[in-house]
């Protein structure tokens, strides 16, 4: 009896119509009064569904037959699309993504927010919906993903991988044909590592047991038209990376940074690790308005260069900057927000958490002859603190771009006592904005909402909030 019961769980919903998009990407659908959350569907198809998970209040299923699709698909384009974890909105069109995104901003800080809000300026599309990443990370892998379909062609595969990790599983990498996600030539350069190394025998790593030689490739390319490509190996066998290198050097020429990493820790982080400068300079450059933006191999900087730049545009404009304000720019990462508006104002204080892309910060005002900003490395709710408000003033405009989990409740209560004239949150996550936002509520209004999407054939959306003090 005990095998029965446990199988309804996994029980079939026939002819299930899906109703409506909403958070991470995921679908809803409504059976027998009970909300099932769907992945990978479109609202408007019709399918059978099998349950996964089954809680009190909801279920999560799968499709697992079409009847009627959705009048909001379109053909996905990439043959990776399903398997590969990286752009999941693909089967929907791209205004459809644009709707949605600008409804999943609305309905977060309605419901989550419960504050008055003025009418939504229209979210901010990308010009560029395909290679709009200026960086891209690939896994080396012994034992590769293999599809349903592969496993049932009773075939046998190539096991080696370079590509991404599939969604949820730490030891699986599927092996990528060509990606859409940055421009030429980061495919070129992924293949040819992948050639090279197969055909000289370098072994591909194994996550689980810990050896293998090859590990890691990322590659950067900026709006200069710089290139990096930082290569990750588990062992030091200099004969073995020197040709590697030279290989590299002359099958790209235009890669103007080449590195690589000696990593032998359980993980692929390597900020703790020395990266060797093999050619070329240790870093490329990002350019905003004659502004320039050094990018090491361990610096943080936004993946959609040219959205970011239509980010960093409308939060100046929101921030209303006449040239005589102070301003704070708090989760300044490298500094570049800071430093694109350190000329429309008096001083910019910028305050990061990493010692090392504050290091970045200084450098990109260096190189830019800004002379008016100031930065701090240091937790935030420590950093701003009354002793920082009493050397450099309290400011006329807070600038805040928080990590996912927003701000810390300290950080709000510290904005609530030095009481800025307008503040300007630029958020990754509109659920932690809605919050923060509530909390904001009780000295400060929501007077412009305006959505930016930086992420193309996904679910994730930028939000900027101007909040205007009562």
């Amino acid at each position: 009896m005990r095998n029965k019961s446990k199988k309804k769980h996994f029980d079939i919903l026939e002819q299930v119509r899906i109703e409506e998009m909403v958070a991470e990407g995921k679908c809803l659908a409504r059976h027998n009064n009970m909300v099932v959350f769907v992945a990978g569907v479109a609202p408007g198809d019709v399918v059978d569904l099998r349950i996964i998970r089954k809680k009190k209040s909801f279920m999560e299923a799968e499709a697992v037959h079409f009847h009627e699709l959705s009048e909001l698909r379109v053909q996905p384009f990439c043959e990776h699309f399903g398997t590969c974890g990286g752009c999941k909105w693909q089967h929907i069109g791209y205004d459809t993504q644009l709707y949605f995104k600008q409804k999943q901003v609305k309905d977060n800080l309605e419901r989550i927010g419960k504050v008055s809000l003025p009418e939504f300026d229209p979210i901010l599309g990308s010009e560029k919906t395909r290679y709009y990443r200026n960086k891209l990370e690939y896994t080396f892998s012994n034992t590769s993903w293999l599809t349903k379909e592969q496993i049932q062609s009773g075939q046998e595969y190539d096991r080696d991988a370079l590509g991404f990790h599939i969604p949820g599983r730490f030891d699986k990498i599927l092996d990528i044909k060509h990606c859409y996600l940055q421009p030429d030539p980061s495919n070129a350069i992924r293949l040819e590592v992948r050639k090279y190394a197969k055909e000289h025998n370098l072994p591909f790593f194994d996550i689980v047991k810990q050896e293998g030689y090859m590990r890691n490739l990322i590659i950067r390319t900026a709006n200069t038209g710089e290139l990096m490509v930082i290569v990750q190996v588990y062992e030091d066998r200099p004969g073995v990376m020197q040709a590697l290198m030279e290989h590299l050097a002359a099958t790209f020429p235009e890669i103007t940074s080449l590195q690589y990493v000696v990593n032998s820790k359980g993980n692929e982080t390597y900020h703790d690790l020395e990266v060797v400068c093999y050619k070329g300079l240790p870093y490329i450059h990002e350019e905003m308005e004659g502004i320039r933006f050094r990018v090491g191999p361990k610096s943080f900087y936004q993946t959609n260069a040219d959205q970011a730049y239509e980010l960093y545009k409308k939060t100046r404009e929101l921030a209303n900057l006449t040239g005589n304000e102070l301003v704070y720019d708090l989760y300044t990462g490298a500094g570049t927000i800071a430093n694109f508006v350190a000329r429309q104002c008096r001083e910019v204080i910028g305050i990061e958490y990493v010692p090392s892309a504050i290091e970045d910060a200084k450098i990109n005002s260096q190189i830019n002859d800004i002379t008016n900003t100031t930065f701090y490395a240091g937790d935030m709710k420590d950093i701003l603190s009354d002793e920082l408000v009493a050397r450099h003033g309290r400011p006329d405009v807070v600038i805040t771009d928080p990590p996912r989990a927003g701000m810390h409740e300290d950080v709000v209560k510290k904005l609530l006592q030095v009481h800025p004239n307008r503040i300007v949150y630029v958020s990754c996550n509109p659920a932690t904005q809605a919050r923060d936002v509530e909390w904001l509520s009780e000295k400060y209004e929501v007077t412009r909402v305006q959505p930016v999407d930086m992420f193309p054939q996904t679910h994730h959306v930028e939000n900027i909030v101007l909040l205007t003090a009562k």
